[in-house]
């Protein structure tokens, strides 16, 4: 890939948030009914080797299903282990444990999505509330233990009557948010700070931990977004929080990638050795690296790794090939394409075709 139009890297957002769960299809059928996560991209049985590293230095068997929400946003990439059993954490994860406590998923209306959730039994945490950045949100458990925020958002793809769209952003606990903020503004390029704060915080009671002080930022990627996959990504936030009046723990401490909970927060991107040479740089180097394309079952692509400073991983693929009508044998090539220039809009929604009701 060439640097001569200076684009390189594009970091065009979070393209899905990895969830290990002990059921993959099972897991997707609940995140399909309350998040309309309903368009599969792939599902891939395989062996992780290149993840050694990360699980127990032992290759293990997977299963993970890819899925998206046509509103706009991030997916889910729903991961089972299939020949060993997942380790749930010996702790209860409190808010500011370090790594991905929340994901965010995108609402157009607080109050009737909150309705909804109450109405479908779903374990609601708390009222819709307004945030430090004055924006309304609330908080439920999946079934799973997982939690997850449901945020007001003005970006989309292409709306629909479903209350949600897709990943909105994350919720990481760090030690140090000056830190942090090294690879999050740095690197990611979430300059733009929407809320800074420290203190005790009541939108947050009814969360495990949420009663402590907490120093808050919120951190968007301005507008402009690029790539082939930008309008369907739609805009996303990092909130960092770190905990004033406690010692977080590690939310994988002792276990491995792939254990239950949110296992990384994964970027699209399009140049992968410009971005290894600028993560190198900034102190944040891949601790794996794909090298080159990497089948997913009928999606295939360039992946990577890198830690903030607490160990949080996160991925970044660069994305070469998906199906677009599967049934048809249609599938898109994208690596010689303008890495600054969008999919059309009607290309994107014909994935809309692979849709999977609940």
């Amino acid at each position: 890939m060439s640097k001569s139009n200076g684009l390189l890297p594009i970091i065009s957002g979070i393209q899905q948030v990895g969830i290990g769960v002990t059921d993959a299809k099972e897991a997707w059928s609940w995140y399909r009914k309350f998040f309309k996560m309903d368009v599969p991209i792939f599902e891939d049985a395989a062996t992780a080797n290149l993840m050694t590293r990360y699980t127990s230095d032992k290759a293990q068997e997977r299963f993970a299903i890819l899925a998206m929400n046509m509103q706009g946003g991030g997916g889910f990439e729903i991961w089972q282990y299939t020949n060993k059993k997942p380790v749930r954490s010996d702790f209860e994860l409190s808010l500011g444990d370090l790594g991905i406590f929340a994901v965010k998923i995108r609402t157009k209306d607080i109050q009737k999505t909150y309705d909804y959730f109450v109405n479908e039994g779903a374990q609601v945490l708390t009222a819709p509330e307004l945030s430090p950045c004055g924006r309304m949100h609330f908080y439920v458990l999946d079934p799973y233990g997982n939690t997850f925020e449901m945020v007001e958002s003005p970006s989309w793809f292409k709306l629909n009557k479903d209350h949600t769209g897709g990943v909105a952003g994350v919720s990481i606990g760090v030690s140090n948010i000056d830190k942090a903020l090294k690879l999050y503004q740095g690197i990611l390029g979430y300059h733009e700070i929407k809320s800074d704060v420290t203190g005790l915080f009541e939108d947050l009671i009814g969360i495990h931990g949420g009663e402590a002080t907490f120093r808050r930022v919120l951190i968007h990627r301005p507008e402009g977004r690029v790539g082939a996959f930008s309008k369907l990504l739609c805009k996303s936030e990092i909130e960092l929080f770190e905990v004033k009046d406690s010692v977080p723990k590690k939310i994988f401490e002792n276990r491995d990638w792939g254990d239950l909970g949110f296992i990384h927060v994964c970027f699209d991107i399009t140049g992968m050795k410009e971005l290894s040479e600028k993560c190198a740089e900034n102190g944040f180097p891949f601790t794996v690296d794909s090298s080159n394309s990497f089948d997913m079952g009928k999606a295939a692509g360039h992946f990577s790794y890198c830690e903030d400073p607490d160990g949080t991983l996160i991925e970044f693929v660069e994305t070469h090939k998906i199906p677009i009508m599967e049934k048809w044998g249609w599938y898109l090539n994208l690596k010689n394409r303008k890495p600054e220039k969008s999919l059309p809009n009607w290309m994107l929604k014909l994935l809309a075709l692979n849709r999977v009701k609940p």
